[in-house]
């Protein structure tokens, strides 16, 4: 009596149309888990009203002069919006090495399914609580005083922009999170790498007053070019330079990370 032994096809006899229902099927089972467990959307939620006014009435003052605080609404708004990316792409390495923990990658492996699909659906997943983060920010920026000095356009161009590139830095963080043993050590790596690139940066102040090697770390820092780039689409001023560093980072990050980060989670499930 013979036994008959049934693999997962592999990702590449699995066309677009499949890959896609697949990415749909992992994106609708990632959201109930939100729907489930509801707690996991405090940081998108909170995360940018904290953010915004510790900022404006702790660091406002200090940073753009007493009385000023509505022109630094103006001012850190916008760069608030790349650090939203961030801290949302974190949590994405650290949920993803939870799954590998927990054995939930492995159930994934034995279904027939293309493995990168696992990955996108969790990033379409992460993007969407990224745009509810960003909307709060928006919001409490808009109650805080904040004008849009170009048109409603830029703003939603701000906006994805800054979708895009919090996109490409999710594909870090699974890399790391399929890498490193501990979630612990994830957010670990995580936060010496985000430091520097967050406060060596346009985010929260105009480098202007920085010394010189700093400032010349902050003009190549992807995250002075996004908070550049988001800022004069609302407050107006040149944004070519900015718009097309920030596309050519999250290309680059992406085309490097991603193709990593699938292979990785091929040999590590």
């Amino acid at each position: 009596m013979s036994t008959v032994t049934t693999t997962a096809p592999s990702e590449g006899r699995i066309g677009l149309r499949a890959n896609t229902r697949h990415v749909g099927a992992l994106v609708r089972r990632n959201a109930l888990q939100i729907k489930q467990d509801p707690e996991s959307m405090f940081d998108a939620v909170l995360m940018p009203i904290i953010f915004i006014l510790l900022f404006v009435y702790v660091f406002g003052g200090a940073i753009a002069g007493k009385g000023n605080q509505q022109d630094y609404v103006n001012y850190v708004t916008p760069g608030l919006m790349a650090m939203m990316g961030i801290n949302i792409a974190m949590a994405v390495g650290t949920g993803v090495n939870d799954d590998v923990k927990k054995g939930v990658m492995d159930r994934f492996r034995t279904m027939p399914i293309a493995r990168s699909s696992v990955l996108v659906a969790k990033i379409v997943v992460e993007v969407g609580r990224m745009l509810i983060a960003t909307t709060i920010l928006l919001g409490m920026g808009f109650l805080l005083g904040m004008e849009i000095k170009t048109s409603v356009v830029d703003l939603l161009a701000a906006v994805g922009l800054s979708m895009v590139f919090g996109a490409s830095l999710m594909w870090i963080f699974i890399l790391l999170g399929l890498s490193l043993p501990t979630t612990q050590a994830v957010q670990g790596v995580a936060m010496l790498v985000l430091m520097p690139l967050q406060f060596g940066s346009s985010i929260f102040a105009p480098p202007t007053s920085m010394p010189d090697w700093l400032k010349t770390f902050t003009d190549y820092n992807p995250l002075s070019n996004l908070a550049d780039a988001a800022r004069n689409l609302i407050n107006g001023g040149p944004v070519a330079h900015s718009v097309w560093m920030t596309l050519a980072w999250a290309v680059g990050i992406t085309l490097v990370t991603a193709p990593l980060a699938v292979a990785r989670f091929r040999r590590r499930t």
